[in-house]
This record gives structure tokens, sequence and C-alpha cells, in this order.
């Protein structure tokens, strides 16, 4: 039985609205408190009781009661149901007692709650084992947004427009290989550090690209992965081993990327461009907390894409318009990120910033002799900015072309109704 997180709350009682909420917010320290008991080997075990403890919860709570700390009931359950499950695996007999004795030494009374400092490390540390290299990427993200986000399959399917039987198959497969590879429930020391920590990163960035820019569906913008990735990133700043500059540059990124969603789109739905945005809409508490993690991240000698990245977020977020944003730094950044981490977001996101400093033409010349030209191509982006270059350059019939190119390959619902105005846009000044 799956448990929606996605319900809406009108009409439910309060028990029920609160079991929903702690699904989402409360599920994955729980799992992970169990797995620091049990280990990494036991995470389906972990997973499975918190879910049964949540269905419990929504059936008692109705008639007895919302109980004081719905935190550490939820938790006492959870171990509860383990102990019960253990007693029954026949090749746990022996080992039964001393994990008895280890759970009830563990904080289970009623007023223990699943945030209590003693687990602190525990969400961090399962992060590290969902994001072991022995696990495939995409097993990764989808092992990491069950444990630690509360994330359903059908809601890991939806987000990433799969199916719900593949995201099951991928979850099986990752807890299989963490139980078979013996992956320590345990936050990496010394030099393996540093590329477990690139692989917590990686996730957090990708998760956070899928809820900014979804690639598919009806929504351009996710914000609840966003703020997941936000959540887990700060997680990981606030242990010693991922207090690190290139993690306060990748929050940096989210959070000042994440103060321009309430100016993104118009009041139809449609996508605005940056010059377009109303800026007093942007969220001035998450530029703050940008701001802040991007000056921490220079207190190193050493710099990342996500420094680069948040470098030019950061100059937008300081610009009180489109004419007064520091361009030519933006393309600076730009030029760091082509040479260091080159993509096809990368370079059509610095043709953008060369047509604000150097025109449109220099900007076309240098897309159409791109050598990576037919790889980009493939993106709708690719055609939505030679249209826009092509209209600054005072050529609407190329721009039409270039716009309905790009609305035969966009695929969410926000992108083809701002590039259709776009288009007709165009189709008018070529008349």
């Amino acid at each position: 039985m799956q448990i929606s997180t996605r319900m809406n709350p009108a009409g439910k009682d309060p028990a029920h609205q609160l079991a929903d909420h702690l699904f989402r917010h409360e599920a994955g320290r729980i799992v992970s408190i169990l797995t620091g008991i049990y280990g990494a080997r036991r995470l389906q075990l972990a997973e499975d009781v918190v879910q049964e403890a949540m269905i419990r919860a929504m059936k008692s709570w109705p008639v007895g009661g919302i109980p004081e700390n719905p935190g550490a009931w939820l938790l006492r359950a959870a171990k509860n149901l383990a102990i019960d499950q253990l007693r029954r695996e026949k090749n746990f007999l022996d080992k039964e007692a001393a994990i008895i004795t280890e759970i009830e030494s563990s904080r289970t009374d009623e007023s223990t709650d699943a945030s209590d400092s003693g687990f602190a490390d525990d969400p961090l540390r399962l992060m590290f084992v969902c994001c072991h290299p022995a696990l495939p990427p995409e097993a990764q993200i989808a092992i990491a947004l069950k444990t630690l986000c509360g994330f359903s399959p059908a809601e890991i399917a939806r987000a990433f427009l799969i199916s719900e039987a593949a995201v099951a198959k991928r979850l099986t497969r990752a807890r299989q290989r963490i139980q078979t590879e013996g992956i320590p429930f345990s936050i990496p020391e010394g030099p393996e550090l540093p590329g477990r920590l690139e692989s917590v990163l990686k996730i957090l960035y990708l998760l956070f690209n899928e809820g900014h820019k979804a690639s598919h569906g009806e929504e351009i913008i996710r914000a609840e992965l966003c703020d997941e990735a936000i959540r887990l990133g700060l997680l990981l700043a606030a242990h010693p081993a991922g207090n690190q500059p290139v993690t306060h540059a990748l929050l940096a990124l989210m959070f000042l990327t994440a103060s321009r969603f309430p100016g993104r789109l118009d009041d139809e739905g449609s996508l605005l461009r940056l010059e377009e945005q109303d800026r007093s809409r942007w969220n001035a508490v998450k530029i703050r907390a940008g701001l802040r993690h991007f000056s921490l991240s220079g207190r190193g000698d050493q710099l990342s894409e996500y420094h680069f990245q948040a470098g030019i977020a950061a100059c937008h977020s300081l610009a009180a318009d489109d004419a007064s944003t520091d361009w030519p730094r933006i393309l600076m950044f730009y030029d760091q990120l082509e040479a260091r981490h080159s993509s096809p977001v990368v370079t059509l996101n610095r043709a953008v910033a060369m047509a604000k400093v150097h025109g449109a033409t220099a900007a076309i010349e240098e897309l159409e002799n791109s050598p990576d030209r037919d790889r980009l191509a493939a993106h709708h982006l690719y055609h939505a900015v030679l249209g826009d270059l092509f209209g600054q350059a005072g050529n609407p019939s190329a721009a039409a072309s270039h716009f309905r190119q790009a609305l035969d390959l966009a695929e969410t619902k926000p992108e083809r109704s701002h590039l259709s105005k776009r288009l007709e846009e165009f189709l008018n000044r070529a008349i």
C-alpha cells in the first residue's frame, strides 16, 4: 500500500493532514535512524516498518487523537515493528537479544524526537550510502528520493517521466547492491571523502535541476524537488565532512536560482524571459541565503562548476534590472565554465551573454560555427536562442523559422506556450 503525499488537504481531518506532513518530512530521518541501528543492508526493512507505522498512524490518530510528540510515536512504532519482524526471521534468532538490547538502549520513550541530536548524523550517513559509486547514477537518485525525501515510486516516476515499474526495478536493484556490496552505514573519511562528496553533490544538483526545469510534463517548475535538494544540501553543509567550499557553492546556486521562481511564470503559466520578470517578486530571503553561502564558498583555493554557476546567479540577483546586469562578468564566468565543464546548456547561455556584450550577430556566428552544432541542434533551446538572436539582429523570418523548430522539439506545456507566442510575434513581424 502506498501512502499518497499529494492528496488535497481540503476536507481531511487534522490527523490525516499531520500524517501526510510527517511522511514527507520525517520518514527519511526515521529510516536513517533505523538503518543506523540495523546497518545499510537492512534498508528495505527500515523503509517497510516506517511505512507500516505511518499506516497505523493514519488509522489510529483520527480515533484516539494525535500524540503529544508525533515524531517520537512514529519512531517507537517503527522500532517495535522492526523487532517483531526480526523475531520472525530464523537466521536472526541467535542475534535477537543483542539487537533488542541495542534498540532498547537507544532513546525509545515517548519524549524522544526523530530529530534528536543523538541521531543527527544518520540522514547524512544514509545520503552517502545512497550515493555510493557501486550504485548506477539512476539508481542513486531513485533510492535517495525514496529513502531521504519520502517520495513514493509513483512520485519518482512522475518526476522523471518513467514508468513506476522502472522505478521499482531501480529501487530493488539498488537495495540488492547495497546488501551484496556490504556498503557501510558511515561517512567516508580520508582520501575516499572527496570522490564520494562529489557524487552526493552531483545527485543534489541533478535533483534540483529536474525541479528547476522539468524535462517533460505539464509543469516547468517542480518546487518540491528543489526544496528537497536544498534541505539535503543544508544537512550536508552542517557536518564537518560536507562543510566544504564546493558544498556552499552548490547551495548558493540553488538558493539564488530558487529565489527567482515566483517571477518565472506569468498569470497564464507561460514562461517569462529574465528581462520580462518582475524582480520585486523574487524571494529576498533566499537571495540573502544564497549570497551568504556564496561568500562561504570562497574559503578555499579550488573552484568548481558550482562556483561559476553561483557567480552567474549572484550577478542576476544583485542587479536591479536587466540593463544594469554585469554582463561582461557573466560572460567571463561562462568562458570559465565552457573551458572546464562544457555542455549544450553552457554553450547556449554563453551565447546569450555574448549577445549582451558583443551583439547578436557575434553570438549567432559563434553558435553557427560551433563544432558541436549538430549536437546542439537536437535541443529546442538551441533554436529558441537562435530565434531570439535573429530577432535582435533584425531578421524576423529567420527568427520565426527557429522558433518553429524549437516548438516542434519542446516537450513541456509552459515552454510550448512561450514558444508559440514568440513564433506568432515574429511571423507578424515578417509580414
